[in-house]
């Protein structure tokens, strides 16, 4: 009888150790992830932006770097996306407002031409081929990070977009003019001083 009780008190110690041992062993396999981030404010600045046109873009864009001869070994290439949305506008920062109320005139200083407030991309890595003797370090990732939106820049050159924020400022002008002479006032916009 003793030797069945010893017997039972040995088995049900081997399954409880089991159970232990296999806890233990599934804990040490999972992946584990800590992550803390501090967000701090560092300043906050009144802006006097217009924003005219907004353009969205979405490019392919290839990149290769290599030494000497284009050969597997010394070569690296990226093959990736840039999705965009750019604002183009005013800045107002330094535009001069003022008013006479004598001649019942708002005096506008020159607005400016238009240009690029804000560029907003991400970057979609499709394909990213490293040679064993030329592989990406984190200043080739910030590289292309900025030759992306350079490539974006570009493209928003050689786009209408400047121009139709010229005529949505006009459009606003215009509706702006109609709004002041319903009161019996006018808008004098200054022009832009011409510059050879």
């Amino acid at each position: 009888m003793l030797k069945k009780i010893i017997y039972a008190f040995v088995v049900v110690f081997l399954l409880l150790a089991g159970f232990w041992v296999a806890d233990f062993y599934r804990d040490l396999t999972q992946k584990k992830v800590s992550s803390e981030a501090v967000v701090l404010l560092e300043s906050i600045k009144k802006v006097t932006k217009l924003v005219a046109v907004e353009g969205y873009f979405s490019e392919v864009y290839d990149y290769k770097d290599y030494y000497g001869i284009d050969f597997s070994l010394f070569r690296k290439k990226a093959l990736l996306r840039v999705k965009a949305k750019v604002s183009v506008g005013y800045d107002f920062e330094r535009l001069a407002i003022t008013s006479d109320a004598k001649t019942r005139t708002i005096n506008i200083g020159p607005i400016g031409k238009p240009q690029i407030l804000s560029i907003d991309h991400t970057i979609d890595y499709y394909d990213i081929t490293q040679g064993t003797f030329n592989s990406f370090t984190n200043e080739d990732y910030n590289r292309l990070n900025q030759n992306a939106k350079d490539f974006i820049i570009g493209k928003v050159k050689q786009s209408d977009l400047m121009k139709k924020a010229e005529e949505q400022k006009d459009s606003i002008l215009a509706t702006l003019e109609s709004l002041v002479a319903s009161q019996g006032w006018q808008i004098n916009l200054q022009k832009e001083p011409f510059i050879k």
